[in-house]
């Protein structure tokens, strides 16, 4: 499976099977975490065991109290950190997916039951609940290029297609707000239109939107 095909296929899972995650699979999950932890200034952490970090009554509503794993998304206490951790967040999701494995952004849980490691001048920006799913989770509505695009005129196939990957990008209660726009001298920019975890969000569509970037000026080559 490749990222396009994960970001096609990823969506939400919020109930697991009792099952751990086998330990081949950590380390390659481990591995892939400290090359991201590395280049992104980050403190990601897979913690195979979730304890009660979805404790609460709403959490098991939703049924993420059945994820036998969780990834604590932790870095330094900056300005920047949550755009940081949804980017590289995401890229650990989507490597999840590639194998077989299911997720879902978490922004309700019980951060002092949370296990991870803490340093100081760090935090706890959100968590990420990681294992086999009981289903693979379902689609969900989501806006028009027109609607997330800033400006008009004709966009080169490259941006279209980021901008095709990152409406399928996850966000908080599917709220999708972000803008993008094409700048004079050829790059996309990212505006963040406020809303909870909207910074974890904006991070996790420039992700997607990269991968479909890249993906499509590489045909064209």
């Amino acid at each position: 499976m490749t990222e396009i095909e994960a970001i096609r296929e990823r969506h939400s899972v919020r109930a697991y099977l009792d099952k751990k995650i086998d330990s081949e699979t950590v380390e390659k999950l481990n591995a892939l975490i400290g090359r991201c932890n590395e280049k992104g200034n980050l403190h990601l952490q897979l913690l195979e065991d979730a304890g009660n970090t979805f404790n609460r009554l709403m959490s098991k509503v939703m049924g993420l109290g059945s994820a036998p794993s969780v990834i604590a998304c932790v870095g330094p206490d900056d300005r920047t950190v949550e755009e940081r951790v949804g980017y590289y967040g995401e890229k650990v999701v989507l490597y999840a997916q590639q194998l077989g494995l299911n997720t879902c952004w978490a922004g309700t849980y019980s951060a002092k039951n949370v296990p991870a490691e803490i340093g100081q001048n760090e935090r706890l920006v959100i968590v990420i609940a990681i294992g086999y799913g009981a289903n693979q989770g379902r689609p969900h509505k989501s806006k028009t290029p027109q609607q997330v695009v800033a400006g008009s005129g004709e966009k080169p196939d490259w941006f279209n297609f980021g901008v095709e990957m990152a409406l399928l990008a996850p966000t908080a209660i599917n709220q999708q707000k972000f803008e993008i726009s094409l700048k004079e001298d050829g790059t996309a920019a990212f505006a963040d239109r406020r809303g909870p975890f909207s910074r974890v969000d904006l991070g996790i569509v420039r992700y997607h939107f990269d991968v479909g970037a890249a993906y499509a000026r590489k045909q064209k080559e």
